[in-house]
């Protein structure tokens, strides 16, 4: 059976997640249905407008995303520490953005005066608000049910659009992370939706490269497309939130692992690619097994062993699921 979601998240362990949410059988996210030939092209706008705007109200930041036919993908940082940042009445305001709130919350937001009774009542309500905002499966809950909503209307239909239950991978260290966005940026280009990354529509690749292309100085987070997580640079100290390594080194590496899966000219690039690849403790080999079949390689964890006990040993598992695939793919040694 699988395991509840409280069982596969440990922010101690890691605040990177990979997401996957699949519509039910003949249902179409987007794509075109060949049967009536009805086209939901569209529909894609739909979920990416509402997941890129959604980390404006949560704590939870979009590192990667690529919106397919039948499915997407989504890699999300969560970002506990901001939420802990909130005021109540900032988490109020937020969970009003999402919801109407209560009756408590509505008079505390109009300024009516509240009994000592009710304010401890709303703080309670608060501090649940405040953990739902900082949670990934509150926010996939608020992105799927809106989409569902305006996908049934258009259907005129009613029941489920999505499979019950979203699919989570923690992303245990820095080489897990930079594999999975990977896997993730490259999707339509695998799937041979697009020629190259700045050609695949509605995925995270492509609005960095747009960005970059008119940035004078593509590495600084401030000059970064808005609404992602920024690119900060190479490990340091007092490092800001952020994916640790450069934007540029990053494109060069999804540019040199899509024409490898997809050309084999793997020796035009190569020598800028390896020197990340080292860095992250995996072989060229490993990385392109990552990239190609990354859903398939890990289960609940991906990274590395050391980081894959740790995250069990806190989650209270009595053995460590995909160990031997976590060991194969990122111990060099092996």
């Amino acid at each position: 059976m699988p395991k509840p979601r409280k069982h596969q998240v440990s922010l101690d362990a890691t605040p990177y997640y990979h997401c996957v949410s699949r519509c039910v059988r003949r249902a179409f996210l987007c794509g075109t249905d060949h049967m009536t030939g009805q086209c939901y092209e569209h529909r894609r706008g739909w979920l990416e407008d509402k997941l890129l705007s959604l980390p404006q109200v949560f704590a939870v930041e979009v590192a990667a995303y690529a919106i397919m036919s039948n499915h997407y993908h989504v890699v999300l940082f969560i970002d506990a520490k901001r939420a802990n940042r909130w005021s109540d009445t900032e988490v109020i305001e937020r969970w009003h953005m999402l919801f109407s709130g209560n009756m408590l919350s509505q008079r505390f937001m109009n300024g009516d005066a509240l009994g000592v009774a009710e304010q401890k009542r709303l703080q309670i309500y608060v501090e649940e608000w405040r953990s739902r905002l900082s949670s990934i499966s509150w926010f996939m809950r608020v992105l799927n049910e809106a989409v569902a909503r305006e996908a049934n209307q258009e259907d005129q239909c009613t029941g489920r659009f999505w499979e019950g239950r979203f699919k989570s991978q923690a992303l245990l260290d820095e080489a897990a992370l930079a594999a999975c966005m990977a896997y993730v940026d490259l999707n339509p280009v695998r799937a041979n939706m697009a020629a190259t990354p700045e050609a695949s529509a509605h995925t995270s690749v492509k609005r960095r490269i747009e960005k970059a292309k008119i940035s004078k100085q593509p590495n600084h987070p401030n000059q970064q497309v808005k609404g992602l997580l920024p690119f900060v640079g190479n490990p340091r100290h007092n490092i800001p939130p952020g994916i640790q390594m450069k934007l540029t080194d990053y494109l060069e590496l999804i540019d040199w692992t899509g024409r490898v899966v997809r050309h084999d000219k793997r020796g035009a690039i190569a020598q800028n690619a390896a020197a990340i690849l080292n860095r992250l403790g995996i072989d060229d080999q490993q990385w392109l097994a990552m990239a190609e079949h990354f859903e398939d390689c890990f289960q609940t964890f991906a990274g590395g062993e050391e980081k894959l006990r740790l995250a069990c040993n806190a989650l209270n598992y009595q053995r460590p699921p995909g160990l031997s695939c976590c060991r194969s793919l990122f111990d060099r040694s092996t």
